[in-house]
């Protein structure tokens, strides 16, 4: 993808119950030391590309001009806010690639951003819970809800599970350990994540609270520069591939709600797309929103056949010493899942590690980085095949 643009710049807050009191102020932590890391002034920026899920989350919006209000050097730069549920920070980061591949604007800054932490939890299920398609699944209670749904499917078919979906949340949470960035930076054990308990509960049979993401406030956000404005940054990560697929939201409209179809199609464009296979990948950042998804991944993928995703966990394939690490950084599991930053910090996480600056989560040689974001139950895929170019 010889015309593809960079990422030359990024900065990342640490996600969790923030200080900062909105959105506003999410955004402005990060798009100014971003701007500074790529060595680049408000004034060369062409367009702001704003992910925020928001969803009532907060009374404020017109997203797209939060950026402005809390850095008054970028509001005269066009401006938009994109949304597409959990893979809001992807759409956004899509929409400037789009914008400076298609030679409309050369350098672009993105951001993505949610504050959850100070929602009440009815006003937080409400919000998620519209991420699915309500009229045929609000009956679930809960964004969770859905997904246990899932789990109670994949149990019937392929035995009872739970013990894997501990062991996924064992590995995210004992890798998020390394990440200063993580909400929850504790070793859990699979033990504690594999029993239900007074600190880990029930929260939709059969999933616990620690197969859940956590609530997190939090931002992230990157500049997108042009090939020829890339050459002479400090550093650049490109795409060496990357695709967006879908699938139905209503979920009975799908031939097996247990395929991912969505995850798979946009995984194989992006693949054929940057030539490689998925043993050439070094490291995968993906989707963990819930243990099960993670699970789910593994299969749609290709790492295991279906049913058969314990397997990778019994290998140690997607450890971190692994052939395949898998979240590396801890995911949505251990890092936190501030809806419209998420996939904005994926893509950062896996920049630091093709760029050696992953400190205690490095992964040794990391040449090549997969990064898949999710809206809803696998609705809205994007997948991005990244490398260092400079």
């Amino acid at each position: 993808m010889t015309t593809a643009p960079s990422m030359i710049g990024w900065a990342h807050s640490t996600f969790g119950e923030a200080d900062a009191p909105d959105v506003e102020t999410l955004l402005a932590e990060v798009t100014g030391p971003a701007l500074d890391h790529a060595g680049v002034t408000a004034d060369e920026v062409d367009g702001v590309f704003v992910g925020v899920f928001n969803n009532g989350l907060s009374r404020q919006g017109f997203e797209g001009g939060l950026v402005g209000a809390g850095r008054p050097e970028l509001a005269g730069v066009p401006a938009v806010h994109v949304e597409n549920a959990c893979a809001t920070g992807s759409a956004a980061l899509y929409a400037a690639l789009d914008f400076v591949q298609s030679g409309r604007g050369r350098l672009a800054l993105v951001a993505g951003a949610e504050k959850m932490t100070s929602a009440r939890f009815d006003t937080l299920n409400d919000a998620l819970l519209s991420a699915s398609y309500r009229k045929e699944e609000e009956h679930a209670g809960s964004f969770a809800g859905i997904f246990a749904d899932l789990a109670v499917t994949y149990f019937d078919r392929y035995g009872d599970h739970r013990r894997t979906l501990a062991r996924i949340a064992a590995k995210n949470h004992r890798n998020g350990v390394g990440n200063p960035y993580a909400h929850l930076r504790k070793d859990l054990g699979v033990d504690f994540c594999d029993a239900v308990s007074d600190r880990n509960p029930l929260v939709a049979d059969p999933l616990r609270r620690t197969d859940c993401s956590l609530v997190s406030d939090g931002a992230a956000a990157v500049v997108i520069a042009a090939p020829d404005v890339a050459r002479t940054a400090a550093r650049a990560v490109t795409w060496r591939g990357r695709a967006q697929a879908a699938d139905h939201l209503p979920l009975r409209r799908r031939d097996d709600v247990l395929r991912l179809a969505g995850a798979r199609a946009a995984f194989e464009r992006a693949r054929a797309e940057a030539g490689i296979e998925l043993a050439d990948l070094d490291l995968l950042e993906t989707h963990d929103c819930f243990t099960i998804a993670e699970l789910l991944q593994y299969e749609a993928f290709g790492l295991a056949e279906p049913g058969k995703g314990a397997t990778v966990l019994d290998t140690g394939v997607v450890e971190r010493g692994g052939t395949l690490p898998v979240n590396p950084s801890g995911g949505l599991k251990a890092k936190g899942h501030p809806v419209g930053a998420t996939g904005v910090s994926q893509h950062v996480m896996a920049a630091l590690q093709l760029t050696g600056q992953a400190g205690d989560i490095q992964v040794d040689g990391a040449e090549l980085a997969g990064v898949f974001n999710m809206g809803g139950v696998a609705v809205a895929n994007y997948f991005s095949v990244l490398e260092r170019s400079r």
